[in-house]
């Protein structure tokens, strides 16, 4: 290669959009020649190497999107403390066929079960394997937006705005402030995402006490109706984790 083509590549390269090519070719060109590499491999190396750094970059900027908590990982996730029917549905949803049908995650149980650590957990796991889109908001905040997006006359665009999303990680939907207002954006929500996009929903409250939740009986029915229609339905039984941690700290 010619001094002047040389100097050339990095700059046609990075007029294409491709950084880490014009940042890597000439140490692969190195290796290539050390090696004995043919042309392809040289460029198949090169390839790879862009196509890798865009992949770890449109991850990183999922995650930071997604407004998942940094500590709930699956990492961190005690497993063992889950209940065993659980257990059994983790690599089921971890494939993330789930979301990509479009069905919802409702997660059931006492607070300290652990169910928004395993929510998160598998809203960083979808990221990380297969580049969904996920948001992790609790749900007085997400109603908050809604409501002020209404008042402004924009809910119809922060509603589209979430389509984006493939999966809305609802976090406590039991403590969801009681007003008619409230419960009729939440109501809506649910209803733009219902068969389009997945929701996952924690919450204390099953069922039969979301009347403290929306209202009116008949919008009671119409939401849950749309929310098991197609979804996977997880109970958090056992100890609270939060309890069982701070009983073994060494303060107690």
């Amino acid at each position: 290669m010619s001094p002047a083509t040389a100097d050339a590549l990095p700059i046609l390269l990075r007029g294409l959009k491709l950084p880490t090519m014009a940042r890597e070719h000439a140490g692969a060109l190195v290796r290539a020649e050390a090696e004995n590499w043919g042309y392809r491999r040289f460029l198949l190396y090169l390839l790879e190497t862009e196509a890798g750094e865009r992949l770890r970059g449109r991850i990183e900027r999922l995650i930071k999107e997604s407004g998942l908590p940094g500590g709930k990982t699956l990492g961190t996730l005690d497993e063992a403390r889950l209940p065993e029917k659980v257990r059994r549905q983790l690599p089921s949803l971890l494939d993330g066929e789930l979301v990509r049908r479009g069905d919802n995650l409702l997660c059931f149980g006492l607070p300290g079960r652990g169910k928004s650590h395993l929510a998160a957990a598998l809203g960083r796991e979808w990221i990380q394997r297969h580049q969904l889109k996920v948001l992790f908001i609790p749900t007085f905040k997400l109603v908050g937006q809604l409501l002020v997006a209404k008042r402004d006359l924009k809910l119809p665009s922060a509603l589209a705005k979430l389509a984006h999303y493939d999966a809305v990680i609802l976090v406590d939907l039991g403590y969801v402030p009681q007003g008619r207002e409230e419960t009729d954006v939440l109501f809506t929500f649910l209803a733009e995402r219902y068969e389009k996009r997945s929701v996952v929903i924690t919450s204390n409250l099953v069922f039969s006490q979301w009347d403290q939740i929306f209202k009116d009986p008949m919008t009671t029915m119409a939401a849950v109706d749309r929310l098991v229609h197609h979804a996977v339905i997880l109970e958090f039984t056992g100890e609270s984790q939060r309890l069982q941690a701070a009983s073994k700290s060494p303060k107690r």
